[in-house]
């Protein structure tokens, strides 16, 4: 008999900005993520020997953020010596697929009790590090298959604004509201119940750094387009050249974990459920266009569950780029409003190995203000994967 894998808990440290001088620059993502795991335990009461596993995602696994970091983080945590990690890399997705893997292990009756969580320092081992080592990914086989080469994640986003007819202006208003929706979301204590406390650099507590009040779409009209290089130009003649740092989401440093467990665990122990798992589903999509995954990833889950978009009360789908929510939502007929309602990673951040569960968190959060029922998460991957989740609130 298939158990429910509930969410009891979610929490995450502020998004700092991901470069030297950052708030959370000064930690390592070992202690970061160890911060992250204590609080879990701490906010539940639980010790940690209780805990069956420990899932965190990572994307830069290199230096700093290799060996395992997951197990690194457990032991700089104090946890049991005995409780077991694993780090996870599906690229942008990484903790949200260790949320996949830590719910439907608990559902297979292989776990009783795990924490799944991610994070990345992007101060301190900066996006890419992990290409930059001895060697490359891009195999004979591989240059085989695309004899042009791949792109990198920012020229998907113009071939998508391309594709679906996605205005600068379009982009640039998209973003605006993002970082507008963050602020009044944090004027409001919205994220209150899920951040932690870490000092910054002098000391006080650090805030979300990455969300800019204020923003306006006549700022951001004055920014470069960020990807285009005179190779691109002339492999791609026709785009526009778009995308920018303004409307695509900032290098950030952060962390974030959820704790899953069986619901019956969780009665046996006292804990209130906060949300059930409902449903997963996982894709591969063109690694051209790259990041529209989230497309085919909602209309699997969607199949899946017997919901309709009209019954899903929120949907977070990660803002790697503007482009990227805005294909999707007119893809699927989306309702705006229901839409990263708080806000999305252009305003909040994106701290690749840590945003799958920040945004879970997020959603949750939203849910509960709103007394929604459904809500779905997705994400665009690297590679062209996406994963999609259905939770239900209790």
């Amino acid at each position: 008999m298939t158990r429910t894998a509930v969410i009891v808990d979610a929490v995450r440290t502020p998004s700092g900005r991901g470069k030297p001088g950052g708030a959370l620059s000064g930690i390592h993502p070992v202690d970061l993520a160890a911060h992250v795991l204590r609080a879990t335990l701490e906010r539940s009461g639980l010790e940690s020997a209780q805990v069956d596993d420990v899932l965190l995602g990572c994307v830069s696994q290199v230096g700093e953020q290799s060996m395992n970091l997951a197990r690194q983080a457990v032991l700089a945590a104090g946890f049991d010596e005995r409780v077991p990690a694993t780090t996870i890399d599906r690229q942008c997705g990484s903790s949200q697929q260790a949320a996949h893997f830590a719910a439907q292990g608990v559902m297979a009756g292989q776990y009783d009790i795990v924490i799944a969580g991610g994070v990345e320092s992007m101060s301190r081992v900066p996006l890419g590090s992990s290409a930059s080592v001895a060697g490359s990914p891009s195999s004979p086989g591989l240059r085989a298959r695309y004899p042009d080469g791949l792109v990198n994640q920012g020229v998907s986003a113009e071939l998508i604004a391309q594709r679906w007819g996605l205005g600068r202006d379009d982009l640039d208003a998209y973003a605006a509201e993002s970082h507008e929706r963050a602020a009044e979301a944090a004027a409001q204590g919205r994220f209150d119940a899920q951040l932690l406390p870490v000092p910054g650099p002098g000391g006080e507590p650090a805030g979300d750094e990455t969300i800019r009040p204020g923003t306006t779409v006549a700022a951001l009209a004055q920014l470069a387009p960020a990807f285009r290089t005179d190779a691109l130009a002339a492999r791609f003649p026709d785009l526009d050249w778009r995308i920018t740092a303004g409307n695509s989401s900032p290098l950030t440093d952060g962390a974030s974990a959820v704790l899953i467990m069986a619901e019956e665990t969780a009665s046996a122990l006292g804990l209130r459920p906060r949300a059930r798992f409902h449903s997963f589903a996982v894709t591969g999509d063109d690694p051209l266009m790259m990041l529209t995954g989230p497309i085919p990833a909602t209309r699997r889950i969607l199949e899946r569950s017997g919901l309709t978009i009209d019954d899903l009360d929120a949907y977070e789908v990660n803002e790697a780029f503007a482009s990227v929510p805005l294909a999707w939502a007119a893809e699927l007929g989306a309702d705006a409003a229901k839409l990263n309602p708080w806000g999305g990673a252009i305003a909040l951040g994106h701290a690749l190995g840590s945003s799958g569960t920040r945004l879970l968190g997020t959603l949750l959060g939203h849910l509960e203000a709103t007394g929604g029922r459904y809500g779905l998460q997705t994400m665009c991957e690297g590679g062209g994967m996406a994963n999609a989740t259905i939770i239900e609130r209790l």
